[in-house]
């Protein structure tokens, strides 16, 4: 049972005089509170649904960090990390914490990082239940008897409908993300996507861990039954979630880990899965997750059965559905393992021009690191409506505030010295660009990673491409060979070599360009 908490309790953040302030309720008392306050309404299968209004992806323009002077000389400033300085943070706050005033609010207290060495005791406090919902299901909950202790070392405030004035706060619109290093405060207004709350917090995580010889991934991770660990790297919809959601694997986590001189951690305790096109036959865990517990944003329902229709993308691509890691079975709680045996690089490529799989080497490995090369998916930012070629730096740079030569580093490191296999692995098109090709099966996609896993990819002859000087496997245990090579996959050859050659430009363009310099990791 939850217990009252005092208006006074939330002094030490700004906030007074609060009507109402509910603290860790239960999953099923913030369902009813979400329902009778409007919030959203259930599913067949028991989930909730809501909507996230204009914003149903990231807003990474609306994204800032204070330029306090103490911490700021370390961040990557430029397109990912703008700058705010502490007035205009401190004014936009005062005005936030005044809009709280006599509002009804929830709060949760649990913890990101599921290494005890390692882990952040965080609040959340937030406007709407629904939110609350999706940070106790995102994160870590807390055991019997440790809410006595609790201290918070970040506090992050969710307030929707709180909306900026970009003449008088120096934001970009009524959006904003703001990170406060020196107050360990982060604070989000105006838009109700609820990615940004966990985005942020991955953001932090990646200034702190750093500091404490934990490299911080955006990558999912999954183990075998004899202990065999695998690491999955991509931005948004190249398939982390749904690959390492695999039947015959038990689930480390989903989207963000941590990797220490222990091994790999989950960084959270729930899952935040795409599900535009989600199959009862192609993802069957995912599927069975999402029931009562689970927070779906933006699908579409049948307005008589409240059936999901997964294939509709009437309001956005970027359906998502939030839910506690514990709705996969077998998942490993609390989400530890060993040092990973291999790790794949995911890419989604609209030219369809990538391999299905190629081995990587050292070198080619921190490349692709650094390049972070995929398609960037309708829906998951604002303002994309179908997939554009993309880089970002270590697969993740929207969530960077260090140089990505810190993670790159990091990462080689590690590779090194647990002689860790790398395989590049393309989700995204094959036979054509996207429009003209296919996207390549998935339970194809599935047989290449676990060939590459269980090491079946170590004894096959190899052929090298001349665009990317990829090693592509002659063949792979349960795929045709004729689409490892991409080239057979397409009816015009010269085509082919008119796309590989320009995307291969794009690559080069970009590598020259990076704006951390490349300096040679060493």
């Amino acid at each position: 049972m939850s217990r009252p908490f005092k208006a006074g309790s939330l002094k030490e953040v700004g906030i007074i005089n609060t009507s109402e302030v509910h603290y860790n309720l239960p999953v099923a008392k913030l369902v009813e509170k979400a329902l009778a306050r409007g919030e959203g309404v259930l599913t067949s299968n028991g989930a909730l649904r809501v909507e996230t209004g204009k914003y149903t992806g990231r807003s990474p323009n609306d994204k800032f960090i204070v330029d306090d002077g103490e911490f700021s000389k370390d961040i990557w400033w430029g397109k990912v990390n703008r700058p705010i300085s502490e007035e205009s943070f401190h004014r936009l706050f005062n005005r936030l914490t005044a809009y709280l005033q006599n509002r009804e609010l929830f709060v949760f207290d649990g913890f990101a990082g599921a290494d005890p060495d390692f882990r952040y005791p965080i609040r959340f406090i937030n406007e709407l239940a629904w939110q609350n919902i999706f940070a106790q299901q995102l994160f870590i909950k807390m055991k019997p008897g440790e809410q006595t202790d609790f201290k918070p070392y970040l506090t992050l405030i969710a307030a929707p409908t709180f909306h900026a004035d970009p003449e008088l706060d120096n934001t970009n619109s009524e959006a904003f993300i703001i990170i406060n290093f020196s107050r360990r405060l982060i604070i989000i207004g105006g838009s109700h996507y609820a990615g940004e709350i966990k985005k942020s917090v991955f953001s932090t995580l990646n200034y702190l861990l750093p500091q404490r010889n934990v490299l911080p991934m955006h990558c999912s991770a999954n183990m075998g039954p004899e202990g065999d660990v695998a690491l999955f790297f991509g931005l948004s919809g190249t398939g982390k979630t749904s690959l390492s959601a695999d039947p015959e694997r038990f689930l480390i986590g989903d989207d963000e880990h941590g990797w220490s001189e222990k091994g790999v951690f989950n960084l959270e305790g729930g899952c935040y899965a795409k599900c535009i096109n989600l199959s009862r036959e192609n993802e069957p865990q995912i599927w069975e997750a999402i029931r009562f517990g689970c927070v779906v944003e933006n699908v579409v329902l049948d307005p008589h059965s409240a059936e999901i229709d997964f294939a509709d993308d009437s309001i956005t691509e970027n359906t998502r559905a939030a839910y506690p890691i514990e709705h996969i079975p077998g998942a490993i709680i609390p989400g530890m393992a060993g040092h990973p045996t291999a790790i794949i690089f995911l890419t989604a490529d609209a030219f369809g021009v990538m391999p299905p799989v190629a081995k990587l080497t050292g070198e080619q490995a921190m490349y692709h690191f650094l390049q972070g090369y995929t398609s960037k998916l309708a829906g998951t930012e604002r303002g994309i409506t179908e997939p554009q070629a993309t880089f970002s730096s270590c697969f993740g740079a929207p969530f960077l505030p260090l140089s990505p030569l810190v993670y790159a580093k990091m990462l080689k490191e590690k590779i090194a010295r647990h002689q860790t296999d790398v395989y590049l692995v393309n989700t995204g098109w094959s036979g054509g660009p996207y429009g003209i090709g296919k996207r390549i099966n998935i339970n194809y996609t599935r047989a290449i990673v676990r060939a590459a896993i269980k090491g079946h990819l170590h004894s096959v002859e190899y052929d090298q491409e001349p665009f990317f000087n990829l090693m592509i496997p002659r063949e792979c245990p349960g795929v045709p060979r004729e689409i490892l090579r991409p080239e057979n996959t397409w009816k015009d050859r010269q085509a082919f070599q008119e796309q590989a050659a320009r995307l291969a430009g794009l690559f080069e363009d970009n590598y020259s360009q990076l704006e951390f310099k490349t300096a040679k990791i060493g």
